[in-house]
């Protein structure tokens, strides 16, 4: 082998690895699939603590935090919730808006489904009266117990009420 090859493949496995040092290791996501259409996301770099548990203060606004991913999800419809096996070792809940949709930790579960229409109807705690809403948010949460102070992520979608 020439020295000029021999400087070239060093060269290149250098690169190689100086490439792969700077990839971060991708985080676990979550998956939301309503009829033939499906939306993922992971959580926000505020909202993922490195597998730290996140303060509350911080957990709370993950909760009020607007969404970037969306889908439309049609009247009657199951909305199918997958999360990573890192998250479903953990634990997780479903939090529509910032209210538990499902009061069961899912542990060792990776996958969820729901009516629509339980996600969409909202009930006011004056009236007791139920309301349909055009969206909700639905929080995906990496949490231990039921109770939000061991948190360690949110990952957000907006539901959309379609036809």
């Amino acid at each position: 082998m020439s020295i000029r090859r021999a400087a070239t493949a060093i060269g290149a496995i250098s690169l190689g690895l100086i490439a792969l040092t700077a990839c971060d290791k991708p985080t676990a996501q979550a998956t939301v699939t309503v009829g033939s259409k499906t939306v993922t996301a992971e959580a926000s770099s505020k909202c993922y603590a490195k597998g730290k548990k996140l303060p509350q203060e911080i957990f709370i606004q993950c909760l009020q935090a607007k969404p970037t991913h969306h889908i439309t999800v049609p009247v009657g419809d199951q909305v199918r919730i997958g999360v990573d096996p890192s998250i479903g070792k953990k634990g997780w809940l479903i939090v529509q808006d910032t209210t538990l949709a499902s009061a069961e930790l899912l542990k060792d579960k990776t996958y969820w489904s729901m009516d629509s229409a339980q996600l969409f109807t909202v009930s006011d705690p004056q009236t007791g009266q139920s309301q349909v809403q055009k969206s909700v948010t639905l929080n995906i949460v990496e949490s231990g117990n039921t109770t939000g102070d061991e948190t360690f992520r949110v990952i957000s979608f907006t539901l959309l009420r379609g036809q």
